[in-house]
């Protein structure tokens, strides 16, 4: 009786400390998608700012090139390096990614643009409770769209100089395929990785559940992007 109500207590516990890392993955990712937000209007808004980063490529392929090399320390580095440091790298990616995203106010109206963020939202939603609730293993839909992920990078950059409108109109079509799956897959996936009955609110786990938010961050964004090129508006 004593062993069955400690095999309980355990998953109880086990329960919570899985709710409060979930949690915390969503609070991350929605605090770093406000800040890319509050950047991207603040530059956007900045007629020297935009034009800085507009007429000086180098300094737009610096922040793209800068965006990269985060994520790769980020990913790279997360189980070295202090969760603070890894916080306010979080932050300071988001922060990049809105100056870089601050285009997108010069080629589309701002209706369609918050439009296609409700419509991201929703999308994204779905998709991120259906990979958290499933039984189903979706390891290998995960793989098939990092394999088209690869294809499509390797189309855009062909298609950077074919300039060719209806592939890149396939691209984009391809692009909120790959990304909807991928936000079932990754939402899936942290569940696992954040399911222990020796689990803890720790350094290590808060860390996993940070990468799991700039994971999740990723896909809306790529979501949004890929969407926007159907439903915006341009000016």
């Amino acid at each position: 009786m004593e062993t069955n109500d400690l095999a309980k207590a355990y998953a109880s516990k086990a329960k919570t400390v899985q709710a409060t890392l979930m949690r915390n993955v969503y609070t991350w990712m929605t605090l770093a998608l406000v800040i890319t937000g509050l950047v991207s209007l603040y530059v956007a808004k900045s007629y020297t700012l935009l034009s800085m980063i507009v007429q000086n490529q180098m300094l737009f392929w610096g922040l793209l090139i800068a965006e990269i090399g985060l994520v790769i320390y980020l990913s790279a580095r997360i189980h070295r390096i202090a969760f603070s440091t890894a916080t306010l790298l979080f932050i300071a990616y988001s922060i990049l990614n809105g100056i870089t995203l601050a285009f997108i106010f010069m080629v589309y109206t701002m209706s369609s643009i918050a439009t296609t963020f409700f419509v991201t939202a929703g999308t994204f939603g779905v998709m991120a409770l259906y990979g958290y609730v499933t039984k189903r293993d979706l390891t290998r839909i995960g793989n098939i769209c990092i394999m088209a992920l690869i294809g499509l990078i390797i189309a855009s950059l062909v298609n950077l100089f074919l300039h060719n409108s209806m592939m890149d109109l396939i691209i984009s079509g391809i692009g909120v395929l790959i990304f909807t799956g991928l936000t079932a897959y990754d939402s899936q996936k942290i569940k696992h990785l954040l399911t222990g009955e020796d689990m803890e609110v720790n350094d290590t786990t808060q860390k996993i559940a940070l990468m799991g938010a700039m994971t999740l961050y990723l896909d809306f964004i790529n979501l949004f992007l890929y969407l926007l090129r159907f439903l915006g508006d341009r000016k």
